[in-house]
């Protein structure tokens, strides 16, 4: 693979780390600038917000522009909005930080995979993504555990310092490292993404999405106050139940896409999502105990992510079969849904939170997901009317974002 690659996945492996690490800093953050655990929160969704909005519309915008200017473009707006966070005198800026580096993800993994595949053989497409997105799961593992310690240690403004360093030099790699003469494909305009939303199939797809990912980030967002205030963990030991986590997620996603191979992708999001809800409902009665709050976290982290190679190979089969002119467009567009459903938990967990307490926010998840699966389910009988087989593949390469 060549070195360019490995610039790109430092890029992923940055982008990833600071939009999951401010799960583990918000009490630390909310006490340190005087706002409810809720306001802290609101963080997450102002940057899933920020990539739901930028990657469609800013990927869009900028088609015209030569693929090398935009990455270090992007990674220069990455770099500052983490300065900017680093140096943020109070929680409006903070919020205006998080929204900046959202905008610069969304438009990132938008182009992405198409970088990748401009910089090896056609065979080795599929290689150089799975690469490039291994920046993401390493990113759970290692990076949002150390940037969650690092805050916990030194402040969480010394989080942010260390990812735009991180950003920095992901800029330089690519800078030194990535050709200027990358491929550069049509963009599809705002009009053609506007009409995919006019599919009830794919909406539906997105809507799964949405909703899956939603519950799982209602309680998820409010892990770290979760462990300190029922569970008994110290603030320094946040970060390593956010490793336990992370290596939990790497071995879901993997189990996940075979799970999507041998089932198809509504046979495994049904298991997936039963899962996903069983472990938040068990979350709710098991927080109060230590260890057993640890193993709920390490199984959670087993199925929180094992539904996107099913999303992401199902979105796909479905815009062959509605949108065929459009399959790329409806597969960024089911990125956008991932973010909306992050953005709109961790504002409903704010909420949930503020009225109902803490220990509200996984019975209520729950209930969220058990939506997912129900939509998934009537997903599959609509196929199943249509003559689609369960295990139906598409023919075209998927890229799990």
């Amino acid at each position: 693979m060549p070195l360019a690659l490995w610039a790109l996945t430092l890029s992923a492996f940055a982008i990833g780390t600071t939009e999951f690490v401010i799960v583990g800093l918000i009490p630390t953050i909310a006490d340190s600038l005087n706002v409810s655990v809720p306001s802290a929160g609101l963080l997450v969704s102002l940057y899933a917000l920020g990539v739901a909005v930028g990657a469609p519309v800013l990927t869009a915008l900028t088609g015209r522009v030569p693929r090398k200017q935009l990455l270090l473009g992007l990674m220069a707006l990455f770099t500052v909005g983490n300065l900017v966070a680093w140096m943020a005198p109070g929680y409006e800026a903070l919020m205006a930080a998080r929204v900046l580096t959202g905008l610069a993800h969304g438009v990132f993994f938008s182009i992405g995979s198409t970088i990748a595949t401009g910089l090896v053989p056609k065979e080795k497409a599929a290689s150089a993504i799975a690469l490039m997105f291994t920046g993401l799961t390493v990113a759970l593992v290692t990076g949002v555990p150390l940037g969650t310690f690092i805050g916990q240690t030194f402040g969480w403004q010394s989080t942010f310092l260390a990812v735009s360093l991180l950003g920095a030099i992901a800029f330089v790699g690519s800078w030194i490292l990535v050709p200027n003469n990358l491929a550069q494909s049509t963009p599809a305009s705002l009009v053609a993404q506007f009409a995919v939303l006019k599919k009830p199939r794919l909406l539906l797809v997105y809507a799964m999405t949405a909703l899956g990912y939603g519950g799982s980030f209602i309680a998820f967002t409010y892990l770290a106050p979760i462990l300190q205030e029922v569970s008994g963990f110290s603030a320094g030991s946040v970060s390593l139940v956010m490793l336990v986590y992370g290596v939990s997620v790497a071995f879901g996603n993997i189990w996940g896409g075979k799970l999507a191979d041998k089932k198809g992708p509504i046979g495994a999001l049904q298991i997936v999502f039963a899962l996903l809800a069983l472990v938040l409902f068990a979350l709710t009665f098991t927080a109060s105990n230590t260890w057993l709050a640890l193993a709920t976290v390490l199984a959670w982290g087993a199925v929180a992510f094992g539904n996107v190679p099913g999303l992401q190979v199902y979105v796909v089969q479905r815009a062959e079969l509605d949108a065929p002119e459009a399959v790329d467009v409806a597969s960024g567009l089911n990125i956008a849904a991932f973010n909306i459903g992050i953005a709109g938990g961790a504002w409903g967990g704010g909420l949930i939170v503020a009225q109902f307490g803490l220990m509200a926010t996984p019975w209520v998840g729950g209930l969220v997901v058990l939506g997912a699966l129900g939509l998934t389910t009537l997903a599959g009988r609509l196929d199943r009317r249509d003559g689609i087989r369960p295990s139906a593949r598409p023919t075209h390469a998927v890229a799990a974002h």
